[in-house]
């Protein structure tokens, strides 16, 4: 039988802490928090692997998954979240994300669009003891959620190959959004965050990752004579 309690350790001290997660809340959150209740029951023994984890599985389509641990920390670190914040988790999958960072700011809104990760995150998220910091909705990605506009901080929980514009125009002044912008082969990217400043919006690169395109977030296709 698997000791989670001693993957999550295993976890945080070899995955995230060499590669300089150093936000001491957001640490403690990810050793806290079971995240094998975030993946398919079949898919527990793989959740604290250094890989994404499969939650939706489509022929001819990326799917979706359970972003890699690292990956998770580095996004959450990047927009450098206070208990006062505001936040928008996008494409939440089944809610590990926007469990995470509910330990670490004061609300938290999880946009979903597919109907299943909606049912699935809301479960887990009850599971876990986060549902009344997190309010999952459902909704089209690149929609974002107005209704709970503006925000403080906005993750996008995956990659994007176009600018995020409707998400942007949902910052509150001084709000950072956070995104893997996809360099196309291997799904590699680079994380970037965004930054709203009276009415001007600057992007700085801050790290190296790889994850899927987030539905509604792809490169229109190239029309070819």
């Amino acid at each position: 039988m698997i000791d989670f309690a001693d993957a999550r350790r295993k976890m945080v001290d070899s995955q995230l802490r060499p590669v300089d997660v150093t936000n001491f809340d957001l640490l403690t959150a990810m050793l806290e928090i079971p995240r094998e209740c975030f993946v398919p029951a079949d898919k527990a023994a793989t959740a604290y692997l250094d890989r994404d984890v499969p939650v939706v599985e489509a022929a001819g389509t990326p799917g979706r998954c359970l972003l890699k641990p690292a990956v998770i920390a580095h996004l959450v670190q990047a927009v450098r979240p206070t208990r006062h914040d505001r936040a928008l988790v996008v494409g939440c999958g089944t809610g590990y994300a926007a469990a995470v960072l509910a330990r670490l700011v004061g609300a938290v809104v999880a946009l979903e669009q597919d109907a299943d990760l909606v049912a699935r995150a809301r479960e887990a998220l009850a599971v876990v003891g986060a549902a009344s910091v997190v309010r999952v909705v459902s909704g089209p990605l690149a929609a974002g959620w107005t209704a709970g506009a503006p925000y403080d901080v906005i993750v996008v929980n995956g990659a994007i190959e176009v600018e995020p514009a409707a998400l942007l125009g949902q910052l509150a002044d001084g709000g950072r959004l956070v995104a893997i912008r996809s360099k196309g082969a291997g799904n590699s990217g680079s994380g970037v965050v965004y930054q709203l400043n009276r009415g001007d919006v600057g992007a700085v690169p801050t790290f190296e990752a790889a994850a899927p395109v987030l539905p509604g977030f792809e490169k229109p296709a190239a029309f070819v004579f």
